[in-house]
């Protein structure tokens, strides 16, 4: 099974930031989330120790990297809602989110690609 990660807003901006600069030494990491956050040095460790205790970050020998990369998390992120608001119907969600509007042609190849992928 997999684990779940929950991260406040705060801790997923946060996360974004890291996640575009890794590998990112942490003095820098500082500087950018003054520039970014208005954040003081001690708020920046704090959240950094959070989000490695949560096991999405390391910071090893002054650098930090990623053990959880983006597109897991936002894989997780949205199959948790998927299964909370549709109760894990992938075919509901699609038909609320194609409610209303049409698919390219596009679209539509590229989610009958997914499909086809995904039955294999």
């Amino acid at each position: 099974m997999k684990k779940e990660y929950h991260l406040t807003e705060a801790e997923t901006e946060f996360a974004e930031l890291i996640w575009e600069h890794e590998p990112i030494a942490s003095t820098e990491l500082v500087h950018l989330c003054a520039d970014a956050f208005a954040w003081k040095k001690s708020t920046t460790y704090t959240m950094l120790k959070n989000l490695c205790s949560k096991g999405v970050f390391r910071n090893e020998h002054a650098t930090v990297t990623a053990v959880l990369k983006k597109e897991d998390f936002y894989g997780n992120q949205s199959r948790e809602y998927v299964k909370e608001v549709f109760g894990g119907s992938l075919p509901r969600f699609l038909t609320a989110f194609c409610s209303g509007r049409k698919l390219t042609a596009e679209e539509a190849e590229e989610m009958r690609r997914l499909i086809d992928e995904a039955q294999d």
